[in-house]
């Protein structure tokens, strides 16, 4: 159907490569745009605290392809939304297998419509359950996703 393509560079430079030595700092490109983006490890993993790390960025993610898919869902329903802001928040939690991984996602999302069709709180429930069904990236993951 369609390939997404990012690279991802990190180098030691001249730090040791003991546990606490080494940057965790890297980048990630998209070749499409040609957007770069700095990253590292989240700080409680001796991330730099100036840059994203994973968890946020998959959080944003995913908050962002509900956004899309609300968006796109709200248009073709007959609804003009102004604006959609969302504080996604992502919970790491210790997995069955001891391992730590993002379980949840909470999205937060304020929505602002426009126009003589305006949508009640079930319409608007109904809008944000089909895009969660629809959204590529919820439709890849495991973790819980949820919206207040």
């Amino acid at each position: 159907m369609s390939e997404h393509k990012a690279v991802l560079k990190w180098t030691r430079g001249d730090a040791g490569f003991g546990y606490k030595d080494y940057s965790r700092n890297h980048s990630w490109s998209f070749p499409r745009s040609g957007q770069t983006l700095q990253v590292s490890a989240a700080v409680k993993y001796l991330g730099d605290e100036d840059h994203v790390d994973p968890e946020e960025a998959f959080t944003a993610s995913l908050s962002s392809c509900h956004m899309l898919t609300f968006l796109a869902i709200a248009s073709m329903s007959g609804y003009i939304v102004d604006s959609y802001e969302d504080e996604a928040i992502g919970l790491l939690e210790k997995g069955e297998n001891g391992k730590p991984w993002l379980a949840k996602i909470q999205m937060n999302p304020k929505i602002t419509f426009s126009g003589e069709s305006m949508p009640t709180p079930e319409d608007i429930e109904n809008i944000h359950v089909k895009a969660h069904h629809e959204c590529f990236l919820a439709n890849s993951v495991k973790t819980e996703i949820t919206w207040a």
